[in-house]
C-alpha cells in the first residue's frame, strides 16, 4: 500500500535530494579538478570527501523517511568542512566553502523536515516520555 505525499512533503523532499546531489557533484569536481590537493593524495581527499555520501545514497534516491532522518548526522562532516574553510580560506575555496555551505544548509533542512512530514503520513513516530505507560525512568 502507498501512501499519498502531500506537496510540502514533496517539497522537502526535493529540497533534501537537490542539497544531497548538488554536496554529491561538488565534492568530486572541487578536489579532482577546481583545487585539487597541494599536499597529500587528491586519492584520499576525495575518499574521506565523497565517500560518506554513498551511504545514505540509495535511501536518498528511493525516498526512505529513515534514511533521510539519518542522513543529517552525515551532513554535519560538511558542515564542518565548509565552515573551516570559511575561516582560513580565501579566493576560489572560500566561494566553494560558500556552496558547500548552502548545499549542506539545503540538505540539512530538506532531510529533516521530509523525514518529519513523511513519517507522519506514513504512521511512523517515536513514543515520547510522556506517552511510555511505565513512565520515564531515572
Amino acid at each position: 500500500m502507498t501512501v499519498a505525499m502531500s506537496a510540502l512533503t514533496r517539497r522537502y523532499l526535493w529540497l533534501g535530494r537537490s542539497g544531497f546531489f548538488g554536496l554529491f557533484v561538488l565534492m568530486p569536481l572541487w578536489v579532482l579538478y577546481l583545487v585539487p590537493p597541494q599536499m597529500g593524495s587528491s586519492t584520499t581527499l576525495l575518499a574521506l570527501l565523497w565517500g560518506p555520501l554513498f551511504l545514505p545514497l540509495w535511501g536518498i534516491v528511493q525516498g526512505k523517511a529513515y534514511t533521510f532522518a539519518w542522513a543529517n548526522f552525515i551532513v554535519m562532516w560538511y558542515f564542518i568542512h565548509s565552515l573551516t574553510h570559511l575561516w582560513i580560506s580565501s579566493g576560489l575555496v572560500f566561494w566553494l566553502a560558500v556552496l558547500e555551505l548552502l548545499l549542506s544548509s539545503l540538505m540539512f533542512v530538506g532531510c529533516t523536515y521530509y523525514a518529519k512530514h513523511r513519517g507522519k503520513e506514513l504512521g511512523l513516530k517515536i513514543p515520547k516520555l510522556k506517552d511510555d505507560p511505565i513512565g520515564p525512568t531515572r
